[in-house]
């Protein structure tokens, strides 16, 4: 018997950062050492405060199904912190709590892409973007983010690419791979050429908001009352505080959306684990300390990350201003970025990503995360100089 999935699925893609993560693993096993700067989660544990109130919670007995969009005194915590960290004003009942990230992209694109719809997405950037959007049949549009601009979109080519089938647009900042921070005054620019767009729906994907560096500060798009009523903001507990196999993320959606996520949650997922939502609510109302260290940390690294590449033969790496993610450009080294990421990691036992695993744009590129020890991210550049020179490119 043959079997046969409709064809959309022909058109999915994934994230090839596990398909490393795999292969690294069980070169790890076959007793090869391996230095893991591909996978993009903090090295650091959740704090014991966030883990406890979990155990505290199942002894409690929350051992039930919860509402599909969250119990009510997490997405209270939510819109609090946000009207705190960030001084936007956010009711629980415009707050989902989903199961990761990767759920609010899902929801979104899935709301807005068809077939003949066009829906714009950063390249460089998070691969399900796109793998959503073709899975949808709609016809993904890259925004290219450049190096010139430290990775920072451009606000003017972003809003030269919309036409009149734009449904969607999807913003990321700080980004993945890039480490790219967009500034306020280019924030400001989208949001005015938006007016001229008043059907362009927004997701804005804002996960690493709390990781900047040098004093960035974020611009979160809730600030901008003028596309409150058709944007959704996506962030969760996955990096801030180093809960990625939790799963927990939420979203914040304009209120005449809102009830179509809440059906594709009830049809999907029905709800998130119970003792994770609490862990989440102490996360955001305890101590912020562990926070704070982990971020200084990162900080640390980043600053060897950065000096170590460029001392590299043929390798230049622009600055990042978030997210924990070096993006350096190899152009030069005659490699192709994911025939030279294959190499690190079978050769040099160094696991990076690929540049083009990030989209159109990523040739020229790869990406390392910071997310090691420092002795690590050490050890991984001297690995990469001395391949680098003697090794032929491929």
């Amino acid at each position: 018997m043959t079997l046969q999935t409709v064809s959309s699925f022909a058109r999915i893609g994934e994230e090839n950062a596990f398909a490393v993560l795999a292969r690294a693993t069980e070169l790890q096993r076959k007793g090869k050492d391996i230095i893991n700067l591909g996978i993009g989660q903090p090295d650091f544990p959740t704090p014991d405060h966030i883990v406890e109130a979990a155990v505290k919670a199942l002894r409690d007995g929350h051992h039930g199904y919860t509402p599909a969009n969250g119990i009510l005194p997490l997405r209270e915590a939510v819109a609090a912190d946000l009207h705190k960290r960030l001084s936007v004003d956010v009711s629980p009942e415009e707050v989902m709590i989903v199961p990761g990230g990767k759920v609010t992209m899902f929801m979104a694109i899935l709301m807005f892409g068809e077939p003949g719809a066009e829906i714009l997405y950063p390249d460089p950037g998070f691969p399900i973007y796109r793998s959503m959007i073709e899975f949808t049949g709609a016809t993904p549009i890259p925004v290219r983010v450049r190096e010139e601009n430290g990775f920072a979109f451009s606000a003017d080519e972003t809003l030269s690419l919309i036409t009149p089938k734009t449904r969607l647009l999807i913003v990321n900042s700080p980004a993945n791979p890039t480490g790219g921070v967009t500034p306020k005054a280019e924030v400001d620019k989208l949001v005015a050429g938006l007016a001229r767009f008043p059907d362009v729906a927004v997701m804005s994907d804002e996960i690493y908001d709390q990781m900047l560096y040098d004093g960035e500060k974020h611009v979160c798009l809730l600030g901008y009352p003028e596309i409150r009523d058709r944007l959704i903001l996506l962030n969760g507990w996955s990096k801030t505080y180093a809960m990625t196999g939790w799963r927990m993320g939420f979203s914040v959606w304009p209120k005449p959306l809102y009830d179509n996520a809440r059906k594709l949650a009830v049809n999907s997922h029905s709800c998130v684990n119970a003792p994770a939502q609490w862990a989440g609510l102490a996360a955001l109302t305890g101590p912020q300390d562990a926070v704070h260290a982990m971020v200084a940390e990162f900080d640390r690294r980043r600053k060897a990350v950065v000096a170590g590449l460029n001392a590299l033969p043929d390798v230049s790496c622009a600055v990042p201003k978030g997210a924990f993610y070096a993006f350096p450009n190899i152009s030069k080294t005659g490699w192709k970025a994911k025939k030279l990421a294959s190499a690190l990691l079978e050769d040099a036992g160094v696991a990076t990503i690929g540049g083009p695993d990030f989209g159109v744009h990523g040739e020229g590129y790869i990406r390392l995360s910071y997310a090691n020890s420092l002795e690590n991210i050490e050890r991984a550049l001297e690995r990469m100089k001395s391949f680098l020179a003697s090794a032929q490119a491929a």
